[in-house]
């Protein structure tokens, strides 16, 4: 799994860089034609590894429940995002990878609660497949938001 968690970490590396080069305002813009905005897939992108990696896991997601519920599947956007909670965001992109690649490497993830995910259809059995998934579902994003910026910078 080393090198799932290597990709996980860049792709994180890259949504860092982009909430720390883009303004409040841009992470905020939902451009026509869309319905989310950069702030929100980032945000999703954490929540979504909580809860594919943990909740599912039978175990404790390191977010507050008010973060998990506005960002989760099937959430959008309903409210401008404040520069705490961009730096919050921010930090926790890394500071959660971290701490899922510690518990994965200490053996925690015993137990977990199948899923099917409805991007792909797949069902997730285990810690091993829920990660490789996840590679999947932050990639998806990554793209989505490189399109967000496309679409807000002309």
């Amino acid at each position: 799994m080393d090198f799932t968690f290597q990709v996980l970490q860049n792709t994180r590396s890259i949504l860092k860089k982009i909430i720390e080069n883009n303004t409040l305002e841009d992470l905020n813009k939902v451009p026509e034609g869309f319905n989310n905005n950069i702030i929100w897939n980032i945000g999703h992108v954490v929540v979504s590894e909580q809860l594919l990696a943990y909740k599912l896991s039978g175990l404790k997601v390191s977010l507050s429940e008010e973060m998990v519920n506005k960002y989760r599947k099937d959430s959008k956007p309903n409210q401008v995002v404040y520069q705490d909670e961009v730096d919050e965001i921010k930090m926790l992109l890394l500071s959660t990878l971290e701490k899922t690649k510690t518990d994965y490497d200490d053996g925690i993830f015993k137990n977990y609660n199948t899923y099917t995910v409805s991007t792909t259809g797949n069902t997730l059995n285990n810690i091993d497949e829920a990660l490789q998934f996840i590679v999947i579902h932050e990639g998806l994003h990554y793209g989505y938001v490189l399109a967000l910026l496309r679409a807000i910078k002309n």
